[in-house]
């Protein structure tokens, strides 16, 4: 089993210049036009984390949710099970995002406080914010998602700043975490983009991501950046 060609901890800025520009030689100007514009999209001023997601086509929504709407990082805790999108409906979706897995609700929720992240529970049972009066410009925030049954942990309800909840005027009570999370992500992410807040990726975000886009995108492309090294070197050593 051939390795996957690794990033060195020493790359720098230009570094990922040189491949991205090498790699962009292998696909069409609309290819790299498509990633261009969407990546300017990007954003971790805002991101998810999901408890312990059962259902796959649940998790595979989730993915879905967040790449429709520019949302580059999900946060899982698996400790009950495992967080296991659909192949068949996430349709490679899953490329295109971070997933980013945590060993317990209390390392995550440490990680993302560190990282300044304010914790939104989101819940039927309290009332603290609805997606319209919810406040996006008052600092990064994560969107926490329970499990299908049990929704969030009394943990996240513990540790949360702040919830977030769906009014409701029928019967039910709350919906399916995969249609609270499409309308919780596309309305906060609206209301994100169209704030004074800087929600865009940095320019050292920007383009590890970019590289791992274009390193995606063309096929045998670990191949191809092992020869531009031997390559490089042995032109190096040349001179």
């Amino acid at each position: 089993m051939i390795e996957e060609y690794q990033t060195p901890s020493s790359a720098t800025e230009q570094w990922y210049k040189d491949r991205i520009e090498y790699l962009s030689e292998f696909l069409t100007p609309e290819r790299c036009a498509v990633l261009e514009k969407t990546i300017t999209k990007r954003t971790r001023y805002m991101t998810i984390l999901t408890e312990n997601t059962f259902h796959p086509q649940n998790a595979s929504a989730l993915v879905r949710h967040c790449e429709a709407f520019g949302v580059q990082d999900i946060h899982t805790v698996e400790t009950l099970c495992e967080f296991k999108p659909n192949m068949n409906i996430v349709k490679g979706s899953d490329r295109w995002v971070d997933i980013i897995q945590h060993d317990s609700t209390t390392e995550a929720l440490a990680h993302l406080k560190k990282q300044g992240y304010r914790v939104v529970a989101t819940t039927p049972h309290d009332e603290d914010s609805t997606p319209e009066s919810f406040d996006a410009s008052k600092g990064k925030f994560v969107l926490v998602f329970g499990t299908e049954k049990q929704g969030i942990s009394d943990e996240v309800r513990e540790a949360a700043d702040e919830f977030l909840r769906i009014p409701m005027c029928g019967m039910v009570e709350s919906l399916n975490v995969s249609a609270c999370a499409a309308i919780l992500i596309y309305m906060s992410s609206s209301k994100v983009r169209e704030g004074d807040v800087d929600w865009k990726l940095s320019q050292e975000e920007y383009i590890a991501t970019m590289y791992k886009w274009v390193k995606t995108s063309v096929k045998g492309a670990d191949d191809i950046l092992r020869r531009k090294d031997k390559d490089d070197k042995h032109i190096l050593i040349s001179d």
